[in-house]
């Protein structure tokens, strides 16, 4: 890998990553397009998931501080507050994503990551943002609950597979249950710190297995993986950025637009 290619990915998961167009089905693109196998680059993986995963944290500091107050609270016997209840909800909607993963998400890769299969995620995924937009503006608006949390959590888990954004399987499934759209955004970013954290996590107890180490692939250079971490940190910061800006005046139908278009677009 040179440092340019890592340069194009890195750019691409910061920006896919929290725009709801799915970032493993348009790594799985960028894979196939530039002709690199990601499977072989683990440690690149790892870094540039890091990189999101910090962006998540530079942006919302102040809920990220409010959570790591209110957990180390728990231990002095404080169990109510605002950030209290938002760490079980991010507990309980993280669930179904552990579980996926951990038993399925081998399956998923060998049946889905085809950039047919990608192509028609993204035409199915687009058409349900209509819908949820469709249903959001008909139902009263309500707040987040441990049965919202739930099915938000569930919504997540489908994100393993290629094609499916998980900002925007979560953000949608949220506006179907009557959530603003904003809040619905926010909590699936915040739901998304441990998603993204343990992608990382797993990527690298699988290079461990290996016996390579974290830094196990010595055909990439330092240089390159600094490329790729600190593009994916800074597009993933203006990517999350500009959704939560956008989202507070628009709806997701340009993104479904776009996921629908690339993905006619796949198979012509």
């Amino acid at each position: 890998m040179e440092w340019f290619e890592a340069l194009i990915l890195g750019v691409l998961q910061g920006i896919t990553e929290f725009l709801p167009i799915s970032s493993s089905g348009h790594l799985v693109l960028g894979e196939h397009f530039l002709g690199l196998e990601m499977e072989s680059l683990k440690t690149f993986d790892v870094l540039v998931h890091v990189g999101t995963l910090l962006a998540i944290i530079v942006y919302f500091w102040k809920d990220f501080i409010g959570l790591l107050k209110a957990f180390f609270g728990l231990f002095l016997g404080k169990f109510d507050g605002e950030y209290v209840k938002l760490i079980g909800f991010i507990v309980i909607g993280t669930i179904p994503a552990v579980f996926l993963g951990l038993f399925g998400g081998d399956a998923i890769d060998s049946v889905f990551r085809d950039v047919k299969m990608v192509g028609l995620m993204m035409l199915l995924v687009g058409v349900v943002f209509i819908l949820g937009e469709y249903v959001n503006k008909r139902v009263k608006k309500s707040e987040l609950t441990w049965w919202k949390a739930i099915i938000i959590g569930l919504a997540q888990a489908l994100a393993l597979i290629p094609g499916v954004s998980r900002s925007g399987s979560t953000i949608v499934m949220g506006l179907f249950n009557g959530i603003e759209r904003e809040k619905a955004a926010r909590f699936s970013f915040l739901l998304g710190m441990p998603a993204i954290a343990g992608a990382g996590l797993l990527t690298t107890l699988d290079l461990f297995k290996g016996g390579g180490g974290i830094s196990g692939d010595a055909s990439i250079s330092w240089i390159v993986l600094l490329v790729g971490f600190v593009s994916a940190f800074l597009a993933g910061l203006l990517s999350v950025s500009f959704l939560m800006k956008f989202l507070k005046k628009h709806t997701l139908l340009v993104f479904a637009v776009y996921l629908i278009i690339l993905g006619v677009s796949i198979f012509i």
